[in-house]
């Protein structure tokens, strides 16, 4: 009995660690339920061996975290880490390296998230356990793509793959087989991403395991949906949500019911759209899932708009980017933005959409300069570093030159029929150092100038940015205009937006995008003067101001502008792209009453004047000739509806046509008042 007892201690612990296994599947996709079972053994785990207790410690701190219990998951991580450096085991750290990983992430602490990653992919590496190095690879390569890195994330993925296969593991094979092809969607890379998606989907067939399938189905989904394929994107959500149901995975099927609801929206089948909305909600309710129950109200809120019930669509809508605003989610709440304004233009509500444009447009504008900044501040970080090098080095030259006195008087004592050969020596050191000290002062003075010219340039079109124009306004103030009323000759401000830009993005990618604004920079320096100061506004706007012009020629510069920019054909990847602009233009400085507005209340009237532009149709100009009976309204009143006001004749506006297909021929321009209540306006006004 005694030489028995040793193996039944051992066939317990196994035991106990394959019961920990089995719950891995449920931990991943059916949380709840794997923290009630390993809780049942949590006395007996704590007790156990260090690769048993650090499997569990890791498998209930991972179950915590997709709970939403991150600060619990950080302590168990945090004890896993404490207790893998006790016993110096990397194995152990590295998993207690990647659950902190995990639940930073979950913290939105991004970048704190992805350093941990790569230290944790740098001690995995020092094992030979391969299923803790595929996982530790495929979060570092994760963490690359993140931070836009793709080709450091193509190649830890291929990595994690290769390694994958060694190891001769499904269950490691299939997350990296994921992994990579979720990046190949990303890159836009489809037809390699296609060639990854059957192998990951032939790997999860063997695995019995309806999660990952499911898992698969929705990478396939988004995969599909980036590739211009919805039909199969939306049988790979079906094929998903029934292996979720399966499962009884309730934060998964929440997730795809929404993304259901939102490939029926995009198809307009409404009717879908509301049930597969409607259960989203009920699903998310159950988990307090709050951004689920947001997107699902919004695609309520389009449908119902859609089938023409306006009222309650806003309502809705209103309702889902309430979450957003408080969550300050900005680049969704741009993108939400976008296709609400472009379903009320649908719909004909063109005042909505104006205004989900206006705010669509300022978040632009808010994540532009955020941009911006943080490429001056990346150079002048540089430029402090460059600095204090060369003061290093100045330093060290000055001690070489004392090191040089010091000898030198030492010599002098010593040998005197040395001193004059010393005092030349000395010479020509002090006459190089000072020679060197003026060239790093010019070379400082070139490097300030460099610094200057790219804080007032735009990087991409290197036209100048909105910081160096509201600089150049600032120093205008004050100084007299010639836009007042009865002069022919006039300042003037143009601004243009490219029309349907997200359509370029979305369907030919960043990089031909970059190529459109490019060439429209381009394009407008062809068709303005070397005199016209032309800017990069924000995102896809451009603005331009010309000093000195014929008041009467401000509509044929706006049609040049327009047929310029129209007749462009954009070769990129062997497709042809043509893309036109809307303009609000006006003569600066705007002077309703004679007295003269500031330019940003100026800018402000010429951006209602293009989004006008937008409204009506897209590749026009509304240019704002002047004001009429402003003492019967107020300036507040015009700012807020140019619409309204040109309707009942408070101002003049002009509109002026585009070139149809880029082919060339003038503009159609419409003039006039309208007067009172006496007619139409808009596209009717125009034919």
């Amino acid at each position: 009995m005694a030489c028995l007892l040793p193996p039944v201690a051992g066939a317990g612990e196994l035991s106990l660690l394959q019961q920990i296994d089995a719950v891995r599947e449920d931990g991943r996709f059916v949380p709840e339920r794997a923290l009630l079972r390993l809780q049942e053994v949590e006395a007996q785990a704590r007790s156990a061996p260090l690769p048993v207790r650090t499997e569990f410690l890791t498998q209930l701190s991972n179950a915590r975290m997709r709970l939403g219990q991150n600060d619990i998951a950080m302590q168990l991580a945090e004890e896993v880490i404490a207790y893998a450096r006790q016993n110096h085991n990397d194995v152990a750290l590295a998993k207690g390296m990647l659950s902190k990983a995990y639940i930073t992430f979950a913290m939105n602490e991004r970048r704190a998230s992805h350093l941990l990653a790569f230290e944790a992919e740098r001690i995995a590496n020092r094992t030979d356990d391969l299923p803790v190095r595929v996982q530790a690879t495929i979060s570092a390569g994760q963490s690359w793509a993140e931070e836009g890195n793709f080709p450091f994330a193509l190649a830890k993925l291929q990595a994690a793959v290769d390694l994958a296969r060694q190891s001769n593991s499904p269950a490691s094979l299939a997350p990296a087989l994921n992994a990579l092809t979720l990046l190949y969607t990303q890159m836009r890379e489809y037809d390699k991403g296609f060639q990854v998606l059957d192998e990951l989907l032939a790997v999860s067939a063997t695995l019995d395991s309806p999660g990952r399938m499911a898992q698969a189905k929705n990478t396939e989904y988004g995969l599909a949906l980036d590739a211009q394929q919805p039909q199969r994107g939306q049988r790979a959500l079906l094929a998903a949500l029934a292996l979720e149901r399966q499962l009884g995975a309730k934060g998964m099927v929440a997730t795809t019911l929404v993304n259901l609801s939102d490939s029926y929206l995009k198809e307009g089948d409404y009717a879908r759209t509301l049930r597969y909305a409607n259960e989203a909600i009920t699903a998310a309710r159950l988990l307090s899932n709050e951004q689920v129950e947001a997107t699902a109200r919004l695609n309520i809120g389009q449908a119902l708009i859609g089938q023409g019930r306006l009222q309650e669509g806003k309502q809705s809508v209103a309702t889902g980017l309430a979450y957003y605003e408080r969550t300050a989610n900005q680049p969704d709440m741009q993108a939400v933005l976008l296709e609400y304004g472009m379903a009320l233009e649908k719909a004909g509500d063109m005042r909505g959409a104006v205004t989900a444009y206006h705010r669509e447009r300022g978040i632009s504008n808010q994540l532009f300069e955020k941009q911006r900044q943080k490429a001056v501040y990346e150079l002048q970080e540089k430029y402090e570093a460059e600095k204090k090098q060369r003061q290093i080095e100045l330093l060290s030259r000055e001690n070489q030159l004392k090191s040089t006195e010091i000898d030198n008087r030492r010599l002098q004592q010593r040998v005197w029929w040395l001193l004059a050969l010393v005092l030349a020596m000395g010479s020509a050191i002090v006459g190089l150092l000072y020679r060197k000290v003026r060239h790093a002062n010019v070379q400082l003075k070139v490097k300030n100038q460099e610094l200057k010219r790219q804080s007032s340039r735009d990087p991409l079109t290197a036209l100048y940015n909105r910081r160096h124009f509201q600089e150049f306004m600032r120093s205008q103030a004050g100084k007299p205009q010639q836009a007042y009323a009865g002069s022919d000759v006039v300042s003037a401000l143009f601004l243009l937006d490219v029309d349907h830009f997200k359509h370029i993005n979305d369907r030919h990618g960043h990089a031909a995008g970059d190529l459109v604004l490019t060439t429209i920079a381009e394009t407008l320096h062809d068709v303005l003067r070397e005199t016209d100061m032309i800017v990069r506004w924000g995102g896809e706007e451009f603005l331009a101001f010309l000093p000195a012009v014929a008041r009467d020629g401000l509509d044929d510069i706006a049609r040049r502008i327009l047929d310029g920019v129209g007749a462009q054909v954009i070769e990129y990847q062997g497709q042809a792209i043509r893309v036109h602009v809307s303009v609000g233009f006006a003569p600066y400085p705007l002077a309703p009453l004679g007295q003269p507005l500031s330019w940003e209340r100026s800018v402000n009237l010429i951006d209602m004047a293009l989004y006008l532009a937008k409204s009506h149709g897209r590749n026009r100009a509304y240019g704002l000739r002047g004001f009429q009976h402003v003492e019967r309204t107020t300036l507040e009143a015009v700012e807020q509806d140019l619409e309204r006001a040109w309707r009942d004749g408070y101002v003049d506006l002009s509109v002026v046509l585009g070139a149809t297909d880029g082919t060339g021929g003038a503009g159609t321009v419409a003039q006039g008042r309208q007067a009172g209540n006496s007619g139409g306006y808009g596209a009717a006004a125009v034919t």
